[in-house]
């Protein structure tokens, strides 16, 4: 008796299922298709984006070999090329090296070309940073000092990420300024920091031993 029962539900189950697909078989296919389709798409994307990428780091190191060969201007036109799309990692490398090359005879229009850099939402907040430090070393002795002063304490603050060179540049400002407190606070604030680079603690060290002792140096 058991086995008609089974043998029932297991008929009734079936003319559900067939109806289940009769029913809905045009939309369960164009599912399935859609789903073959963008899976299709998403590899070719993804293969498009790999091959992007090795192609910009070619062009990346060409440039690079360029300028060790000692051919800056095609090294410099060759960076300048990749800068865009500006979202892709190579392209804002690229703008990195641009930048520091322009800020070692221009120390102005190089603080320019790293603001911009930490003023785009599309570079990674990390780097965004970096840029800022790049600009303050290059802006701490011209007309804007003071300011730039401003913006590096901030990035100065205890569990900022780059706390400790912004430490080190506020320190040896202060002490190209002769103002050896101030000079005192931050290099104090880097041998107590217990995350700081024992290269930088001994320099903040060495610094400051001078400085409490009344015998400034000019870094």
């Amino acid at each position: 008796m058991a086995d008609i029962f089974r043998e029932v539900d297991e008929e009734v189950r079936r003319d559900r299922a067939l109806e289940f697909w009769t029913k809905y078989q045009n939309y369960l296919i164009g599912l399935a298709v859609l789903i073959i389709i963008a899976t299709t798409g998403w590899r070719a994307w993804d293969s498009w984006k790999i091959r992007k990428a090795e192609a910009l780091g070619s062009r990346f190191q060409t440039a690079l070999n360029l300028e060790r060969e000692g051919k800056a201007e095609e090294a410099n036109s060759a960076l300048k090329d990749m800068f865009e799309p500006s979202e892709s990692g190579y392209a804002i490398l690229a703008r990195f090296k641009v930048a520091g090359t322009l800020g070692e005879k221009d120390a102005e229009a190089g603080a320019k070309a790293f603001d911009a850099l930490a003023a785009d939402p599309k570079v990674d907040p990390v780097l965004q940073d970096v840029a800022r430090l790049r600009s303050a070393m290059l802006k701490l002795n011209g007309p804007d000092a003071a300011e730039t002063r401003r913006r590096l304490e901030g990035m100065a603050a205890a569990g900022q990420p780059f706390r400790h060179t912004a430490r080190e540049l506020l320190a040896v400002s202060a002490l190209e300024a002769e103002d050896y407190d101030a000079a005192g606070k931050w290099l104090d604030m880097l041998v107590v920091d217990q995350q700081t680079p024992a290269g930088l603690r001994q320099r903040a060290e060495a610094l400051l031993g001078l400085v409490t002792t009344g015998n400034p140096a000019t870094p």
